[in-house]
């Protein structure tokens, strides 16, 4: 494959920071589309302790060399200390969808 897409999923506090944080995002060219889901149901250690949250998952279509801007962008606009901000390689992908997702990328 030419580009190195990825999907990137974040997970947000609501579904405004959600929306703050896809909106600079796009507007930035550091994505070219995001789903925002529902709500979900997260369980995680936190500071020692075992939590949970109901958050809002964000899945990001973008390139893996826009990965390092794209975290620095969501990390700025984020409420969470630490923010979940991970990548998986697109393996495969149509043609058709794959030419779109790079004419709206930088």
């Amino acid at each position: 494959m030419e580009n190195s897409y990825v999907v990137v999923m974040v997970t947000t506090a609501s579904r405004e920071e959600a929306e703050v944080i896809v909106q600079r995002l796009l507007e930035a060219k550091l994505i070219a589309c995001a789903n925002i889901v529902g709500s979900v149901q997260s369980r995680f250690i936190w500071a020692g302790k075992l939590d949970s949250a109901e958050e809002c998952l964000v899945l990001m279509k973008s390139r893996r060399d826009l990965f390092a801007e794209l975290v620095e962008t969501v990390e700025g606009l984020h409420s969470y200390e630490v923010p979940e901000v991970i990548a998986f390689p697109v393996v495969e992908g149509s043609k058709s969808y794959l030419d779109w997702l790079g004419s709206c990328l930088r």
